[in-house]
């Protein structure tokens, strides 16, 4: 897409945060600085809220907020770590350095300098929960050695993950996915700003297909705006057409209704392995596609809502997300039978 991205260009300010709990807890730690854990499930603007967070308390933000994504680190080399210009500064003359020691080398080396102003600086360690325990103990050591100079924001999916002594040391700070409703009240103050033509079909069609997921709404809104010229029901089907695994996951809906769990678990197994998801996406996008279709009456609707919202705190607890997506499938499509342990067969209330 030409110019700028529209999550960037449109960022919130801290007090356009629409969360109401949110935008009050990370107002105090404007006044009163302290480290937070920021949780919620992916693209609810955990990362946007903390650079909000820092624009608001740092007189030079782009010096005093430092973002480290945790996936920069775990899911690279040590080749690709040493030549990150980020990274290279900090590591320059230590090759035969592990990774491991790397690792706690930038995050020491990061924490340890001078804020560029005021008296505090801000770290983000983003997508957390891929920090392994060994990795979360020098975290944690880190924090104590630093907390006069640094503020240590942690940002995940899954705060379970993270081990007792860091989550005592932080403020939780709870992001939920927002409404169909909330997502299309941001992306119709994007469409004002950036003049760009819309109707509430179109908005509600690209709202409803990113599933609670507000980044993904923002960059299909633009995506639509940039290929169509505007945002409508036509427009943005044209676009984004059939979204992601939408016939795969219908698919796995229909096994379920038809009590062959085999295939609907195999259906998971594939958009976890090799889609790209984790518990909390899979979870959305089985509720869009179950909205978007016509197969489900409104009580098997209401039902799945229901089963999802216990499915979706068992997943922020950080347990096994096939088990507990199975699970919601087997539950929705026994209706009024009750399900044995193991939930393999259901059997008459």
């Amino acid at each position: 897409m030409d110019g700028p991205l529209w999550i960037d260009a449109h960022a919130p300010d801290l007090d356009e945060i629409r969360q109401d709990d949110a935008r009050k807890r990370l107002g105090r730690a404007v006044d009163e600085p302290m480290n937070l854990i920021v949780q919620g499930p992916s693209g609810v603007g955990k990362t946007a809220a903390t650079r909000a967070l820092a624009r608001e308390s740092h007189a030079a933000p782009e010096s005093d907020l430092i973002e480290i994504n945790v996936a920069d680190f775990f899911g690279r080399t040590k080749k690709e770590i040493r030549t990150d210009p980020r990274f290279e500064g900090f590591l320059a003359g230590k090759s035969r350095m592990a990774k491991r020691d790397m690792i706690n080398h930038v995050l020491t080396e990061s924490a340890a300098y001078a804020p560029m102003s005021g008296e505090y600086k801000t770290v983000l360690l983003d997508n957390a929960e891929a920090i392994r325990e060994d990795f979360q103990q020098a975290l944690r050591r880190v924090m104590e050695k630093h907390h006069r100079t640094t503020q240590f924001v942690v940002a995940t999916r899954q705060p379970s993950k993270l081990i007792a002594p860091i989550r005592s040391r932080c403020f939780p700070i709870r992001l939920r996915a927002p409404t169909t409703d909330e997502t299309i009240d941001v992306l119709e103050a994007i469409c004002e700003r950036e003049a760009v033509e819309y109707d509430a079909d179109g908005l509600e069609f690209v709202a409803s297909a990113a599933g609670g997921d507000l980044r993904t709404a923002i960059l299909s809104a633009q995506a639509t705006a940039v290929e169509g010229g505007e945002i409508t029901m036509t427009t943005a089907y044209e676009t984004l057409g059939e979204v992601g695994d939408d016939d795969e996951i219908r698919e796995a809906l229909a096994a379920a209704r038809e009590g062959n769990l085999k295939d609907a678990r195999g259906v998971l197994d594939d958009l976890l392995d090799e889609g790209g998801y984790d518990g909390p996406d899979l979870l959305r996008a089985t509720l869009r596609v179950a909205r978007a279709g016509s197969a489900y009456d409104g009580d098997d609707l209401a039902r799945l809502h229901k089963l999802a919202g216990e499915a979706d705190l068992d997943l922020t607890d950080g347990l096994d997300d096939r088990l507990h997506l199975t699970h919601l499938l087997a539950a929705w499509a026994a209706g009024r039978t009750e399900l044995r342990a193991g939930f393999h067969e259901p059997v008459e209330a």
